[in-house]
């Protein structure tokens, strides 16, 4: 088994056709051996389906490789996401509790698009399915593409600034995995649950607090430090919860298009020296190239 260097190029969140990303996972491979990538792994939203395309294409490519997912929680009224690492994707209890947690997307995209037709866009479910790689995975992203290539807004960005979050035009809630059961489901599967970008949740201090201490004594392990919608004062608050807590260090793009994203992959800085990254943990978890 190679050594893992705390320096690594590595990015471990990003997404494919399989949940809200425009890229195949073969495409995401190729993109991220060209840019870099040292170590690779794809999470997909709540689904594992793409994982076998994902692993032979980094095996073709020469690229080191880790399983992966992004599984929604619900997290004092907030929809959190937790990425897993280095599980097993064939465990049964794992595969279940994804399936439960896809389940309900189609009921509550039929209630974002009539909340939509009550501002006047008609036709939004059926105007998003064109852009729905996995019917099972529908979500705003794939109505926010809709409503940019209908003209109702520039860009996704403006989408989200005027429709489908709380308080907005087609924002509808939904209850989501809890954070124990997610955080239980990786870590019996031989994986690290990681907290995706903790500052997009805008918690008040005290829950921001109560969310890492509850996921720390449910078995998580690690946090993104570094993520594509972090700033570098984010990052640098969070490496400090990384210490604060005893939580692994994690960086990844959080990459979905190539026109939309802010950050590609392999383009993020290194974790700072202070951290332990999570890829030092999973050393023997890491598919690596045939030597």
């Amino acid at each position: 088994m190679p050594s893992v260097h705390p320096l690594l190029n590595a990015d471990l969140h990003c997404h494919s056709t399989v949940s809200d990303g425009t890229l195949e996972p073969e495409a995401l491979a190729a993109r991220a051996r060209a840019r870099g990538v040292e170590l690779w792994a794809l999470t997909d939203h709540d689904e594992v389906s793409g994982l076998v395309r994902a692993r032979a294409a980094a095996r073709q490519l020469g690229l080191p490789w880790l399983s992966g997912c992004e599984i929604s929680v619900s997290f004092a009224s907030v929809t959190v996401h937790i990425v897993g690492l280095g599980f097993d994707a064939d465990d049964v209890a794992l595969r279940e509790g994804l399936a439960r947690t896809r389940s309900g997307r189609e009921a509550r995209a039929r209630e974002m698009a009539a909340g939509l037709a009550q501002v006047g866009i008609h036709g939004a479910f059926e105007g998003a399915l064109p852009y729905v790689g996995n019917p099972e995975l529908i979500s705003r992203t794939h109505f926010a593409r809709f409503l940019v290539e209908r003209g109702h807004c520039a860009d996704t960005g403006e989408v989200f600034r005027r429709y489908l979050t709380e308080g907005k035009p087609g924002y509808v809630e939904h209850r989501w995995a809890k954070l124990g059961d997610a955080v239980r489901w990786i870590g019996d599967a031989g994986g690290i649950a990681v907290i995706a970008h903790p500052a997009r949740y805008k918690f008040t201090p005290t829950e921001e607090y109560a969310l890492f201490s509850e996921f720390k004594a449910h078995g998580g392990r690690g946090v993104e430090v570094l993520t594509g919608s972090h700033s570098a004062a984010e990052a640098l608050k969070y490496g400090e919860m990384a210490l604060e807590f005893g939580l692994l260090a994690s960086r990844g793009s959080d990459f979905h298009s190539p026109e939309e994203s802010r950050t590609d992959l392999g383009s993020l800085p290194d974790l700072p020296g202070r951290l332990t990254p999570v890829w030092q943990a999973l050393a023997d978890r890491v598919e690596w190239p045939a030597q």
